[in-house]
Formats: C-alpha cells, structure tokens, sequence
C-alpha cells in the first residue's frame, strides 16, 4: 500500500495541475465561496485579487471555475493603457478560448463601483461576459453607469489587495492596439502576439490561494 501512495505521489508531482484545460461539468457547476483570493505571477512580479460574490454572482462564480482550470496561466497582458486600465483573458489553447466564448455568462448590475484597482468583466452586447476581465488603474466612475451596446455599466467582481504598483509597471507602449487582433488570438495563441507584439508582459501562473 505504502508503494502504491508514492507511486500515486510522484504522478501528481509529474502534472501540471494548473494548465489550460476544459473543465468537467463539476467543475463547470461550482459556485464560488463568499470571498475568496487568486494570486497571479506575472512577468514583472505578483499581484493578488480578493473576489466578493456579492458585487457580480455569475462573475465569481466564472472566475472561479476559469481559476480552478488554469485558464489565466500564459495569458497576455495584452491591453494597457496607462491611466485607465489592464485587460487580458484570451487563453494560448484555441480550443479552450473557443469552449468559454461558448458559455457566456448572464448580464447582473453595477453593485460596487469601478474605482482604482477594482476587476471587471469586459464585455460586448447583452449576456456577452466570458472570460476576459480588467483591472481598473484610476477611478473609472463613467464605467458604472455608461451605455454600451444595450447595457448599463461593467459590475465590478473584485479588487486588487497587493501588488498594484506591479499592474503600473506592465509594459504598455502599444496601448490599445493588441486588442484590435483578438481574433487572431483565439485561434493562434501567444504565437501570433509574441510575433507582433513582442514586448507584452504575461501571466505566469494564477492559482487560488484562500477561500
């Protein structure tokens, strides 16, 4: 028995448990806790994000689910723009990014504001949210009640609790301009970002850390 548990041991040790992958339906169907935090490796260093159900239900829950499949590990920080925000949320597997663009989640009210270091969706039309999230790097207060497509405002899901002056420090020369190519993206992964857009900063690794 003894062999057996070491030999189960080395095996786990020889996965990577946090890679990109589509998730079972268990996992696909959890439910965030209240509260919880998600530390995220980057390039340039470490930030962390407490997430509160209650500001965005179907937003934790999401996130959740994206964090416990390793969705966010190798993503491009692949907007920022200084003074305003950082996006990213496109995955390096074409069948991942393809799985989560199938699955929207629904559309809930701005319940806290936009204000500097909070998270949120992005999003495109009515019912759109999947997987790609900002961090607000000022207060971005027409963010809560702007027009967009039919909508009302971006509801915040949580905010950053350590490690913001890491989010300032991420390269952001090309601004805007990568997220004009996400389509490319979603089916090329980082390849096609590395080759025209070879300075962004990448998250390493994000896994939660606390619940």
């Amino acid at each position: 028995m003894k062999n057996i548990h070491l030999l189960l041991i080395i095996f786990l040790a020889c996965i990577d448990l946090h890679s990109q992958v589509i998730p079972d339906q268990a996992t696909l169907k959890a439910h965030a806790p209240p509260t919880f935090t998600a530390k995220f490796k980057t390039t340039k260093g470490d930030f962390s994000v407490q997430v509160n159900r209650d500001w965005s239900p179907e937003g934790a829950d999401r996130l959740y689910q994206l964090l416990m499949t390793g969705f966010y590990n190798q993503n491009a920080l692949f907007r920022v723009q200084k003074g305003y925000v950082v996006q990213f949320g496109i995955g390096d597997k074409k069948d991942v990014n393809y799985f989560w663009d199938k699955r929207p989640i629904a559309d809930e009210p701005v319940v806290s504001g936009n204000l500097k270091g909070t998270i949120s969706y992005a999003r495109d039309g009515m019912n759109s949210r999947t997987s790609q999230i900002f961090i607000n790097l000022k207060d971005n207060n027409k963010l809560d009640t702007i027009g967009y497509n039919g909508l009302r405002g971006f509801p915040p899901v949580g905010k950053i609790v350590s490690g913001f002056d890491i989010i300032e420090s991420l390269y952001g020369d090309y601004g805007f301009e990568p997220a004009n190519h996400q389509d490319s993206v979603m089916i090329h992964g980082n390849l096609y970002l590395k080759k025209k857009f070879p300075l962004l900063d990448y998250i390493i690794d994000a896994q939660i850390i606390a619940e």
